[in-house]
């Protein structure tokens, strides 16, 4: 069994009953030619390290590689324990963990990249939050992975996934999309559902440029996983409420690759413009060169 596309994909799901996170389980089975024991053993594992990962700096002192991040889900843990968040505990666990996430990997911890490693805490941020507020088996949460990892195959195969390529959209745009997708599945979206969730997450995100300051996958970075996150949700959220967007998934995807190809390369990757290019940008940057 296999896709290429997202119509592919909705056409095999309704054929045959199933749900994306069955047909990327199928995919994946056969792709790699093994039982599907074998399988969700992977996806198990890859699970496991997200859990780790988002709890690690709410327990540790943690501090980036550059120096200039480390400290940040702390403080929102904190807030919210103080009960002075302003929004709700999914979205606040979410912005938590999204952060925790970023901040294991920029002290070269252990991460999943979702799909990446600076776009890695979307995906576990989001989940591991529905987990905590409605007390989900891991079972569910680990079907929603091979949901989520379906819109990134997606992704990956027709467009991009690299901030060197597409900018941040490629990497925080896609990691929405498939923190959206899987939480539509989580909460019994249909599988159009769940592209359409995909296709608002990765619209909105469309042309953010990846200007790492330093670069170093910091700042903006960290930042830009919690909007990631609090995009997938809202997006979710408005699919799951039977809000259609215009734009297919696949060609939503087809436009993110299309748009990446246009950004200066200045705004992929190579800290020489944005953010990384401000006066502050380029001062950090010249600390951290005279350090090493």
């Amino acid at each position: 069994m296999n896709f290429i596309n997202g119509a592919q994909l909705l056409e095999y799901c309704e054929k045959e009953n199933k749900k994306i996170s069955e047909a990327m389980f199928e995919r994946e089975t056969t792709f790699l030619e093994q039982d599907g024991e074998k399988t969700r053993a992977r996806m198990k594992k890859a699970f496991s390290i997200m859990q780790a990962a988002v709890k690690k700096p709410l327990k540790e002192d943690i501090v980036s590689m550059g120096g200039m991040i480390g400290g940040e889900s702390k403080k929102l843990h904190s807030l919210r324990e103080q009960g002075k968040n302003i929004c709700g505990d999914v979205l606040q666990k979410a912005m938590t963990y999204a952060m925790a996430v970023l901040e294991v990997n920029a002290s070269m911890g252990l991460i999943v990249a979702a799909p990446t490693a600076g776009s890695a805490g979307v995906v576990p941020g989001l989940l591991l939050a529905l987990q905590e507020c409605y007390d989900l088996p891991d079972g569910r949460i680990v079907d929603a992975l091979f949901n989520a990892g379906a819109v990134g195959y997606l992704a990956m195969r027709n467009a991009t996934v690299a901030g060197a390529v597409g900018g941040c959209q490629a990497e925080v745009g896609a990691a929405s999309a498939m923190a959206a997708a899987a939480l539509c599945n989580l909460k019994g979206g249909t599988p159009e559902q769940c592209a359409a969730a995909a296709a608002m997450a990765l619209g909105n995100l469309l042309g953010l440029v990846c200007d790492p300051v330093a670069g170093l996958v910091e700042v903006p970075c960290i930042k830009r996983n919690v909007v990631g996150a609090v995009n997938a949700v809202s997006c979710a959220n408005m699919a799951l409420a039977g809000v259609d967007y215009a734009i297919p998934c696949d060609e939503v995807i087809d436009a993110m690759g299309r748009v990446g190809s246009l950004l200066s390369p200045d705004l992929r990757e190579t800290g020489q413009g944005g953010l990384a290019a401000t006066p502050t940008g380029v001062k950090i940057a010249r600390q951290l060169a005279q350090e090493d």
